[in-house]
């Protein structure tokens, strides 16, 4: 033991004398940079590009982009020591943790981190010299600078927005096993630091280079002293704010909730039990953990590599929920561009090859551009027998000689396989339990066999669409004879495996993902605007004035383009004739308005049925919707600013805003009011860009000139007219 730890130290020596030495190739950081204050990054562009700076003494690695500053002291081990919102001047910690702490053949090791804060309230430059590194703690070796690579490799076949790809730098430090028993075992800590972005995402890998297996139990990835909110005498987790300067998303949500607060399956708040001098209670919540509750729980094995979940970490800049939720939204369009993708579909509802030729016809006649056969259709993506996939075949060369893209609805969740396939409740070693009840395990043969049978469907038809209905939702399965896990510890990280390889197998063929759980940063494209299927069978009326609340909730961290609404054209869940729209003729009015407030909102809705048009009518109508949805479809599929909630009482709205546009915004306006309505409406233009004067016209109208507030916004009288719409373009 004597001489290993001579060894160990030895080993520090040289590895602190390289460290210094790679350092030297740095640029020094110059404290004039944190002093310039930032451009509002959400209508500037920022010219600020990332950097990884060394302090003047040598002490410290500065990463750096204009709009956020994360420090780490390098010795005796590497740590996070500052982490400062150069917006707000908002410093995040107030205490030293470790990079990530990793629970390995059921031991607990730190990943860097220094030890010996004794006052955990705020963080002293003076006492870092002063703070040790742990015995058996992974030790910072040395650290890497490559250009930031893409989330996952992606291609698309459809109409999206202009975008500019995500650069910025990543830096991955390298760290080595202190403690006997985990000998040659490796860990990067991978920091992406993106440019115009106040964004950093964090991950790590482990490497086993050992002779023996490791027990992966728990990784937490990140751990974070934060600066807590609030500090009411008395109160507890429950009752205390989490801390709002800054927001955490990861890649691990699931969990069918169309919303990825309640998807999230890694973002832990909790007291902090060395904060000694923390006002009100100590379990109030200021230590951020990122970890997933169940597992990974897998063996990893001499020779392979273990990928952590992926965490975005946000620096906000107010409190303000339509900032907030801005900020969220150009993260996505920046780090997840896939998203941005939308085409305009139909959702077929056909029982023979007739009725689906008949309506590619119809697409391509109105200018739609997909089709997805829908639930309850026959069209079965599982049967991989020769003659089906060459039915289908032809049907996609149909549509793809119009210029129709195609795609079909599949089913995984929700359906009972059988015993040795569905999850196993592993309070009862029996199948049930699941999310849905019943549900196949993706790990078993089934489930296995499952994604083997679509990718074979998408390479034999050249379909270019999948709707799929209940992706793994985060089951687990207790069962120990399926191929695809081991046991209920490692049941959850391998399904979810499963589901995220065949999202990104998907996406390297350009292929479109409708799904309800929220897999958007591993390659779905859209989800749910948050429904419930009953409201479709009430009255039209009701579903005009629902919809518009449902896009206005859906839309605060969602672009237009990731959500979906739906139409029911014939009779769904019941609700007769009051409830749909066949015959279409019948109800031109519903009809259009119903189009109008999803286009207008940059929204693609199932439009549930089987047939776009009944009349020559019917098509004009349809034609002169996706005329004027084409004609405005960049600012339309634009970032969404909230006006007012529709409640039925008086006139609601919402503002499209984009201030890389020559029309810089769109409004449209509803008044579901049985009279026409005059309003005074104050428009909010500072996220269009605009600072002195806009031009606002009433649809094609003439343009009349506005001074702007001092607020940046205008004031404007505008007509509604009984029970309808209208729409403003601002440049």
């Amino acid at each position: 033991m004597m001489i290993f730890k001579q060894k160990i130290i030895l080993l520090l020596l040289i590895l602190l004398l390289a460290v210094k030495a790679q350092s030297q190739d740095l640029p020094v950081w110059n404290p004039a940079l944190q002093n310039a204050a930032p451009d509002d990054w959400l209508i500037q562009k920022i010219t600020t590009k990332a950097q990884l700076y060394k302090s003047a003494d040598g002490k410290d690695l500065i990463l750096y982009n204009g709009l956020v500053k994360r420090t780490f002291r390098i010795a005796p081990n590497l740590a996070c020591t500052n982490y400062l919102n150069l917006r707000t001047g908002q410093e995040l910690l107030r205490s030293v943790k470790a990079e990530a702490v990793l629970t390995i053949n059921g031991k607990k090791y730190e990943v860097g981190g220094l030890h010996g804060q004794r006052e955990n309230a705020y963080i002293l430059p003076a006492i870092l010299d002063t703070l040790t590194a742990g015995q058996n703690d992974f030790r910072y070796v040395d650290f890497t600078i490559t250009a930031i690579k893409p989330y996952l490799d992606w291609k698309t076949r459809f109409w999206m927005p202009k975008i500019t790809t995500a650069t910025g730098i990543r830096v991955t430090f390298r760290y080595q096993a202190t403690a006997p028993e985990l000998q040659g075992t490796e860990v990067n800590v991978i920091y992406d630091l993106y440019n115009g972005l106040p964004l950093i995402n964090k991950s790590l890998t482990i490497e086993n280079k050992g002779t023996q297996d490791l027990k992966i139990n728990r990784v937490v990835n990140e751990q974070l002293g934060v600066v807590e909110e609030e500090g009411a005498i008395g109160s507890d987790i429950a009752k205390n704010k989490i801390p709002q300067g800054i927001y955490f998303e990861t890649n691990y949500a699931f969990n069918d909730a169309f919303a990825y607060t309640y998807s999230d399956q890694t973002t832990h708040w909790k007291g902090d039990s060395s904060y000694f001098t923390k006002v009100g209670g100590m379990s109030s919540p200021c230590l951020l953990e990122i970890y997933s509750d169940k597992g990974p729980g897998i063996d990893l094995k001499p020779g392979e590599l273990f990928s952590s979940v992926k965490t975005n970490e946000m620096l906000m800049d107010s409190y303000d929920r339509e900032e907030r939720g801005l900020e969220v939204r150009r993260m996505y369009a920046k780090i997840a561009p896939w998203v941005l993708a939308n085409p305009i579909f139909m959702h077929l509802l056909s029982w023979d090859d007739n009725s689906v030729r008949n309506a590619i016809d119809q697409c391509a006649a109105t200018g739609y551009e997909a089709l997805i056969i829908s639930f309850g259709s026959d069209l079965d993506m599982e049967d991989t027998s020769k003659a089906n996939l060459q039915r289908w075949k032809e049907i996609a060369d149909y549509a793809h000689a119009r210029n129709i893209k195609i795609g079909s609805y599949a089913l995984f969740s929700s359906r009972h396989i059988s015993a040795a396939d569905d999850v196993i409740d592993p309070k009862t070693g029996k199948p049930g339990g699941a999310l849905f009840n019943d549900a196949a395990c993706f790990g078993s043969n089934w489930g296995l066999g499952f994604r083997d049978k679509i990718k074979k469907f998408f390479t034999a038809t050249g379909f270019d669409i999948w709707e799929n209905d209940g992706p793994y939702p985060g089951d687990v399965c207790a069962s120990t004879s399926h191929p695809g896990h081991v046991n209920l510890d490692d049941s959850q990280w391998r399904q979810w495996q499963i589901q995220t390889e065949l999202y990104h197998w998907l996406n390297a063929r350009g292929i479109y993902i409708n799904a309800p759980d929220w897999y958007f940063l591993d390659g779905t494209n859209k989800i749910a605007m948050g429904y419930r299927e009953e409201n479709f069978s009430l009255p039209r009326d009701q579903q005009k004035l629902l919809n518009r609340q449902n896009i206005y909730d859906a839309t605060w961290e969602k672009t237009p383009s990731m959500g979906w609404g739906f139409v029911p054209l014939t009779e769904y869940h019941g609700g007769g004739k009051a409830a749909t729209l066949e015959p279409l003729a019948d109800h031109l009015p519903d009809y259009e308005q119903l189009m109008m407030q999803y286009y207008g909102a940059g929204i693609q809705a199932c439009y549930r049925g089987p047939r776009l048009y009944d009349t020559e009518a019917t098509k004009q109508l349809v034609i002169k919707v996706i005329s004027w949805y084409k004609r405005y479809r960049e600012i339309l599929n634009s970032d969404i600013i909230h006006l007012r909630r529709a409640d039925g009482r008086d006139w609601d709205g919402i503002l499209h805003v984009n201030p890389w546009l020559e029309t810089k915004g769109l409004a449209m306006l509803y008044n579901p009011t049985n009279v026409n309505i005059t309003r005074h409406i104050r428009l909010p233009l500072y996220y269009t860009g605009l600072t002195k004067v806009a031009q606002v016209r009433v649809k094609e109208g003439q343009s009349k000139t506005y001074q702007l507030n001092r607020d940046y916004s205008v004031d404007i009288d505008v007509q509604i007219p009984a029970n309808s719409y209208t729409w403003l373009v601002v440049k």
